[in-house]
C-alpha cells in the first residue's frame, strides 16, 4: 500500500478521536460552561447533523479543487477548529467550532476515500479505503480512552489541544506523502451532482449504510448502562469493554476490506449483516455474564466495523461506473448516510430504553440489521469484475 494511505489514516485517527472523545467530556464541559447536560449534548448531535448536511454540500462546492490542496486545507481547518474549541470562552463558540470541525470532517472522509481508491489498482480499492478508515478504528482503541483519561486529569480542554497536535502531524505527513498529481475528474454543476440522489444503485447503498451502520448504535450508545445495570460490572470495567470492542474493530475493518475485494460487495455485506444480527441478538442473553458479554462484545466489534470499507468502497465503485464526474460527491453523501445511521440508531435506542428498558436495545439493533439484509438481498445485484470477482 502507498505511504500516502498512512498519511490519510493518521488524519482519520485525529478526526475519529475528536468525534468520539466528546462523550466522556460532556459532564465537565457542562459544569465549566454553566449549561445543562441536555444542552451540552448538542455538541454530539449537532456535530453529526453538521456532517450530514454540510458534507454533501461542501463536497460538491469544492469538487473543482485540486485534490491534494483540498485534503490539506481540510486538515488545516480541522486543526483550527480544535484549537478554537480548546480556548472557547463560552458554549456558543465551542458549538460553532464543533460545527466547522464537523464539516471539515465530513468532506475529508468523502474526498479522502475517493483519493485512497485512486492510489491503488481498482482490485485493491476496498483495502485502500480500509487502510484510510483504519485510523478511525485505532482512534476508538487508543485515542478515545486516552483522551477521556486526559480530560479527567487536566480538564476537558486538554484533549482538543492534543488532537490539534495530531492534526498538525497529519498535515505534515499529507504534505510530504500525497502525490503532486492525483487523478480527478472535475464534477458537473451542483444541481447535476444532486441528481446522484436519483440514482437507484447509489440510493440503495446509502440506505444500506444508514440502516446497517445504525444497527450498532442502537446498542452502542447505551452500552454503559447495559453493562453496569444488567451485567453488573463497574464503570472502570466498562472502559475495558470499550477497549476490547475497539481492538476488534481494527480486525473487522481490515478483514471487511479484503473480503470485499475478494468476494464482492454483495456477498461480503450479506455475511457481515448476518453476523451483526447474530451478535446483537446474543447480547440479550450474554449480558448477564461478564465473561460471555466480553466475548460477545469482541465479536460484535469485528462485525460492526467490517461493514465500513465494504459500503464506502461499494459507493465509490458505483460512482466510478455511473457518475465518474462526481465520485467525491457520491462518497460525501455516504459519509452523511453513516451519520444519519448514528443519529437514527441512537434515537431508536433512546426510545427503547425509555419504553422497554436497556436490555431491549439489542433487539432494536437486530431489527435494523435484518432490514438492511433484506434490502441487500433484494436490491443489490452481482456483476462480473475484470478478475471474475463479484462486485456491486
Amino acid at each position: 500500500m502507498p505511504r500516502a494511505l498512512y498519511a490519510l489514516a493518521a488524519s482519520t485517527f485525529a478526526i475519529g478521536t475528536t468525534e468520539f472523545v466528546i462523550v466522556g467530556l460532556i459532564p465537565g464541559m457542562a459544569r465549566d460552561l454553566h449549561v445543562g447536560l441536555t444542552t451540552a449534548g448538542l455538541l454530539v448531535s449537532v456535530y453529526a447533523l453538521a456532517i450530514t448536511l454540510g458534507a454533501p454540500l461542501f463536497t460538491a462546492l469544492t469538487g473543482h479543487f485540486d485534490r491534494r490542496r483540498l485534503i490539506m486545507a481540510l486538515m488545516a481547518v480541522f486543526l483550527l477548529g480544535n484549537v478554537t474549541a480548546a480556548f472557547a470562552p463560552n458554549f456558543e463558540i465551542l458549538l460553532a467550532a464543533r460545527v466547522v470541525t464537523a464539516v471539515a470532517h465530513g468532506v475529508f472522509f468523502g474526498a479522502g476515500a475517493a483519493v485512497a481508491s485512486t492510489l491503488v489498482p481498482r482490485s485493491k480499492s476496498s483495502q485502500a479505503v480500509a487502510v484510510m478508515m483504519g485510523g478511525l478504528t485505532i482512534a476508538m482503541v487508543l485515542g478515545v480512552p486516552l483522551g477521556s483519561w486526559l480530560g479527567e486529569s487536566l480538564g476537558w480542554r486538554a484533549p482538543f489541544l492534543v488532537v490539534a497536535g495530531l492534526a498538525l502531524v497529519a498535515l505534515a505527513a499529507l504534505r510530504a506523502l500525497l502525490p503532486a498529481e492525483i487523478s480527478h475528474t472535475p464534477p458537473e454543476s451542483l444541481l447535476a451532482q444532486a441528481r446522484l440522489l436519483t440514482n437507484p444503485r447509489l440510493l440503495t447503498m446509502y440506505l444500506l449504510t444508514a440502516i446497517g451502520w445504525g444497527a450498532t448504535f442502537v446498542v452502542f450508545t447505551y452500552i454503559s448502562p447495559l453493562l453496569t445495570g444488567i451485567t453488573g460490572i463497574s464503570t472502570s470495567m466498562v472502559n475495558v469493554a470499550l477497549v476490547v470492542f475497539g481492538i476488534a474493530t481494527v480486525a473487522g475493518n481490515i478483514t471487511g476490506g479484503k473480503l470485499a475485494d475478494r468476494l464482492g460487495t454483495k456477498p461480503t455485506l450479506t455475511f457481515v449483516l448476518i453476523g451483526t444480527a447474530i451478535v446483537l441478538a446474543g447480547l440479550a442473553f450474554t449480558a448477564h455474564s461478564t465473561v460471555a458479554v466480553f466475548v460477545n462484545i469482541a465479536v460484535w466489534g469485528f462485525f460492526a466495523f467490517a461493514i465500513n470499507p465494504v459500503l464506502q468502497a461499494g459507493v465509490v465503485q458505483i460512482a466510478e461506473d455511473e457518475a465518474p464526474d462526481a465520485v467525491g460527491t457520491a462518497s460525501g453523501f455516504n459519509i452523511a448516510a453513516f451519520n444519519l445511521g448514528i443519529s437514527g440508531g441512537s434515537f431508536l435506542g433512546g426510545v427503547l430504553v425509555q419504553s422497554a428498558g436497556v436490555l431491549s436495545t439489542p433487539w432494536g439493533g437486530v431489527t435494523m440489521a435484518v432490514v438492511a439484509l433484506g434490502i441487500a438481498t433484494v436490491a443489490l445485484k452481482r456483476r462480473a469484475h475484470t478478475n471474475a470477482l463479484a462486485q456491486v
